[in-house]
């Protein structure tokens, strides 16, 4: 039950970042004006318009800081001292309480609306690789409470590992400068090299980055055994899938149905990258703490 608790609150926060790219790309963070946490100085405005799509996200963002408060409150009260569950849920929580800050940052800077100041410019990607953090603490929450060993293994294939995390968030952090630019300066059709701006210009380093990173990965991996397990072959499916709404999302002037696609690819991925690592790293044979979708619902009593 602890475990299917923690997957809908992992789900929540993925929609809770949809609702966030929605307020991007419709224009709608000035939709409670220069006001947090309150909107528009009252705690229910009225709905309307940007106002509307602001204050959802505002409302869906409390219930994801909620939730996963919560969920570190009852992983802390059933499980043994010690256990590595607690201290991956204690570093969502940290995780969601920087989101908060960050995007109260956002609003009370005005970094919203159509600003295309330098500013937003590095808030908007590290506030993406922030909430990057958070997904993996709450699926690393569910990999120890499922049963999952300890992430020991070290040397070449830890290091690989870390450099393929490192990789996928620095691909979402230029996607999140793409998507700014994308939303600022809209283009009919696929004008990826047009220029009129700073971060129009830097629209070309996202999917060159996607593309070698992928290149090089299918590269290192060649002739190699490779995992048999579903998260694996649910990796490179989702990847295949990203590429192809990708290209799709250039050649159509990105409309918001597939940035919203894309993103929502973008943290699948991410949320298997994670769950495959942990089973690379785990100590323990990869089948003994199962799938992520099928995993055990059982809460050892010692690590």
């Amino acid at each position: 039950m602890l475990v299917r608790w923690v997957r809908i609150v992992l789900g929540w926060n993925v929609l809770t970042i949809l609702l966030g790219a929605l307020v991007r790309a419709t224009h709608s963070g000035a939709g409670c004006g220069r006001s947090w946490p309150t909107c528009a100085g009252v705690v229910v405005p009225r709905l309307q318009g940007a106002t509307a799509i602001e204050f959802a996200h505002r409302a869906a963002s409390g219930l994801a800081l909620a939730g996963v408060v919560a969920v570190a409150v009852v992983v802390r009260s059933q499980t043994a001292k010690g256990h590595r569950a607690r201290r991956t849920a204690a570093l969502a929580v940290g995780a969601i309480l920087l989101e908060a800050l960050i995007g109260a940052a956002i609003v009370l800077y005005e970094w919203v609306g159509r600003d295309d100041s330098i500013a937003r410019a590095v808030a908007v990607p590290v506030h993406l690789v922030n909430t990057l953090f958070l997904l993996a603490a709450l699926t690393l929450t569910i990999w120890h409470l499922s049963g999952g060993g300890p992430l020991g293994r070290r040397g070449p294939t830890r290091r690989w590992v870390l450099a393929g995390g490192a990789a996928l968030v620095a691909i979402s952090a230029t996607g999140a400068v793409t998507a700014l630019a994308d939303t600022l300066f809209p283009t009919d059709g696929p004008a990826l090299l047009a220029t009129v701006h700073f971060l129009t210009e830097l629209r070309i380093v996202h999917p060159v980055l996607a593309v070698v990173v992928i290149a090089a990965a299918a590269f290192a991996i060649r002739g190699r055994s490779l995992p048999s397990t579903s998260a694996w072959r649910l990796l490179v499916g989702l990847t295949a899938a990203q590429l192809m709404i990708g290209l799709l999302n250039i050649r159509l002037g990105t409309p918001l149905w597939l940035q919203l696609l894309h993103l929502l690819a973008a943290d699948l991925i991410w949320i298997t990258y994670v769950w495959l690592a942990a089973q690379v790293l785990s100590s323990r044979d990869l089948s003994a703490a199962g799938e992520f979708v099928g995993a055990r619902q059982t809460i050892p009593e010692h690590t």
